[in-house]
């Protein structure tokens, strides 16, 4: 399937490098010179009167250029999977023009196949989206666009999330004496081996398996508990559901 990506952010190339494999990509974009490294890969057009009639678009822009996009393109789309955080379909309608609508919310793990997609949209289009951004990684339907904005804070903002994460846990490793690749590259191993345990067990599960009587990660787990960072977390995702 041909696929027509506006916006070549970090969105959009993430997605691109995940849909690749199978579908033919081209990017259209505000100025097609600053873009001339990813003609070796994909096909650039300029935004500006492109009749996007039939097509298959996937919405990558910041969500204020929403407006800019539609005084640039013509013509009805066959569907519009829209990436744009916050942003209903009643106002997608209100602004491009297209037999159908998607909303979904991955993240850059696209680029490695790896993302956490929410989708939701025409049920018309279910199969088809479920089938598309499967192949960026695990893609969840669900039956309303409210889901989709309460998911947004850990499928689409998770990433950042788990970097503070990460980040803190190397910090301390240093803290503690370790240098800093090495820190670095144990905390990764940690992340990539967090995978299935998450994937097989509840997190309380996991826990008490790790959690031995008067043992460090008792210690650990009282320091996080005492400082509570439980409560800023779950703080965390509301605040992401204000947006």
């Amino acid at each position: 399937m041909d696929l027509t990506i506006i916006g070549a952010g970090a969105m959009g190339l993430a997605l691109a490098k995940g849909l690749r494999r199978e579908h033919n990509i081209e990017f259209l974009v505000r100025d097609i010179s600053k873009y001339e490294q990813l003609r070796d890969e994909y096909i650039i057009n300029s935004i500006d009167g492109f009749d996007i009639s039939e097509r298959a678009i996937i919405l990558a822009v910041k969500p204020y250029g929403l407006s800019s996009v539609a005084s640039k393109v013509v013509g009805e789309a066959d569907v519009i999977y829209s990436v744009l955080a916050g942003t209903s379909i009643d106002t997608l309608k209100s602004s491009l023009i297209s037999k159908y609508y998607v909303r979904a919310m991955p993240n850059i793990s696209a680029k490695f196949q790896s993302s956490t997609t929410v989708i939701t949209g025409d049920i018309e289009r279910r199969d088809s989206a479920i089938s598309l951004l499967s192949l960026i990684g695990d893609t969840f339907w669900v039956d309303s666009e409210k889901e989709i904005d309460i998911a947004t804070a850990v499928a689409g903002s998770g990433p950042a999330l788990l970097a503070l994460v990460a980040e803190a846990m190397g910090d301390g490793l240093v803290r503690e004496g370790m240098k800093r690749s090495d820190a670095m590259a144990i905390t990764s191993s940690l992340f990539k081996g967090f995978h299935p345990l998450i994937a097989d067990s509840h997190p309380a599960l996991i826990k008490d398996s790790v959690m031995s009587p008067a043992g460090t990660t008792a210690r650990a787990y009282y320091a996080l508990e005492d400082e509570g960072v439980r409560g800023a977390f779950i703080r965390a995702i509301e605040e992401a559901n204000r947006f």
